[in-house]
């Protein structure tokens, strides 16, 4: 997701608005029941929507500029956005898109919602919204849901009735949309956007998510490769260990996005959502849910690790082999689903996130701002860069790799910026195909960077203990 963004507390919209007119290792998709798939979507990434700058400073309130779910920080501070963090992560899998026509500009609501009261933990509408009265979809939703309904075989009435239920959320869109600020405008500032995730409270959470779960980590560490602190610290970052996983309607939400999104031209990003919202529909409808019922982030993230829905389905691991996997209230599945993702986007076992350099004076000229590590190390040592030898291993930080070598030395690395404007000072570190991996999840240098500091501290804590 991710985004996330101060990742993905406190996304409880407003009275609703009219609506306006106009699987890998171990995941197995047979139908499951619809308790666990109800618990599943309640609660629920990557992972959250792929967002257009990687640098970004989160977004206050959310997902910053890019779409992506919003982690919980500890009050007073402000949460930082998935996207914001750059924007995560959103999710990386790239969600089934269903054409439809273009959308033109939202106008003003004009059928009032009915107000709905929801169960804050179990996402079950405590009541339905008036159906008795529905008008007719809008000429270009119905075309959506007959081609949803034809692209994944569902019944017509069922995606119909689904999309009729959908309301127009204005915070969804408020919190979308990208800041007017220019870029030179906006600062961003690294260590207050660090300071935000590795912190003393995802830092003990975090230890005792890892005490509670050490089994499930070990295992997804072997399967994947991904260590276990990378895994603890994203789902840390993204949900604080499934104390916040998002308060908004998941079908609202990715409706408002998919034909009302708050952007035009290169902005408008309402195709993925509507892909976002096909896949939704499709794995709701099969299992007997209501589509009313699950919550998540307001870009329609869900689980503990935040997952978008063609995440769940692409990259989801079902550990229990029932079925879809649940997020929200099973850690099993999470971990294995966090690691399963990391791997699947490039993860390589036994090398760091950052490989331990010195960097020259002229580091700003090495940095290409990419999602991709694309320099070699020996063209990197002509540029002036040099290694820093580390007397100590660490699978997060320390350079030295499972048989004591520095095998991220014959990888494409990428040279790394974290900017806080306000100082007029920059930090810069070599990523490895590990800190790129982990931007498939926020497309965020600031969200890969804490998500490796927080790790490195809790591999340090764990490792004292």
């Amino acid at each position: 997701m991710i985004m996330r963004a101060a990742p993905r507390g406190g996304n409880r919209p407003p009275q609703r608005p009219a609506r306006p007119p106009g699987r890998p290792p171990m995941r197995l998709h047979t139908r499951v029941s619809p308790l666990l798939l109800a618990g599943l979507l309640a609660g629920c990434a990557t992972t959250q929507p792929p967002a257009a700058q990687h640098a970004a400073e989160p977004a206050p309130g959310g997902v910053a500029a890019a779409a992506v779910s919003q982690p919980w920080t500890p009050p007073p501070q402000p949460t930082a956005s998935l996207a914001a963090r750059g924007e995560r992560v959103a999710s990386a899998a790239g969600a089934t898109a269903v054409p439809v026509p273009a959308p033109a500009p939202a106008p003003a609501p004009a059928r009032a919602a009915s107000p709905q009261a929801t169960h804050a933990g179990a996402g079950i509408p405590l009541g339905a919204p008036e159906r008795a009265a529905l008008d007719p979809l809008p000429d270009r939703e119905e075309a959506y849901a007959q081609e949803v309904a034809r692209k994944f075989d569902l019944p017509l009435p069922a995606v119909e009735a689904a999309l009729a239920n959908a309301r127009y959320n204005a915070t969804v869109v408020r919190l979308m949309t990208p800041s007017s600020a220019p870029p030179g405008v906006r600062k961003r500032s690294w260590p207050a956007y660090r300071a935000r995730f590795v912190e003393p409270i995802r830092i003990r959470h975090g230890l005792a998510f890892w005490q509670e779960n050490a089994r499930d980590l070990a295992e997804a560490e072997r399967r994947y490769g991904v260590p276990a602190s990378v895994i603890v610290a994203i789902i840390g970052v993204e949900t604080v260990y499934g104390r916040n996983m998002g308060n908004f309607r998941v079908l609202d939400a990715l409706y408002t996005l998919s034909f009302s999104y708050p952007g035009t031209g290169e902005r408008d990003r309402s195709e993925y959502f509507r892909g976002e919202l096909a896949e939704f529909l499709a794995a709701t409808i099969r299992d007997g849910i209501a589509p009313e019922a699950p919550l998540g982030s307001y870009a329609g993230a869900m689980g503990m690790s935040q997952f978008m829905p063609s995440s769940i389905r692409d990259f989801g691991v079902s550990t229990g082999g029932r079925g879809m996997p649940d997020l929200a209230n099973n850690p099993r599945d999470a971990v294995h689903s966090v690691a399963n993702y990391l791997a699947a986007h490039g993860w390589r076992a036994g090398q760091p996130v950052f490989a331990p350099v010195r960097m020259p004076a002229n580091a700003s000229a090495l940095v290409d701002g990419g999602l991709e590590p694309r320099r070699a190390w020996a063209q990197l040592q002509r540029d002036g860069v040099q290694d820093a030898r580390p007397a100590m291993a660490g699978l997060v930080s320390g350079g030295l790799g499972d048989d004591g070598t520095q095998s991220w030395q014959r990888s494409p690395l990428g040279v790394v910026n974290l900017p806080n404007d306000g100082a007029g000072t920059v930090e810069y570190r070599l990523g490895t195909p590990n800190f790129f991996a982990i931007t498939h999840y926020n497309r965020s240098y600031f969200y890969a960077s804490a998500v490796a500091d927080l790790a490195a501290e809790l591999e340090r804590r764990r490792s004292s203990l």
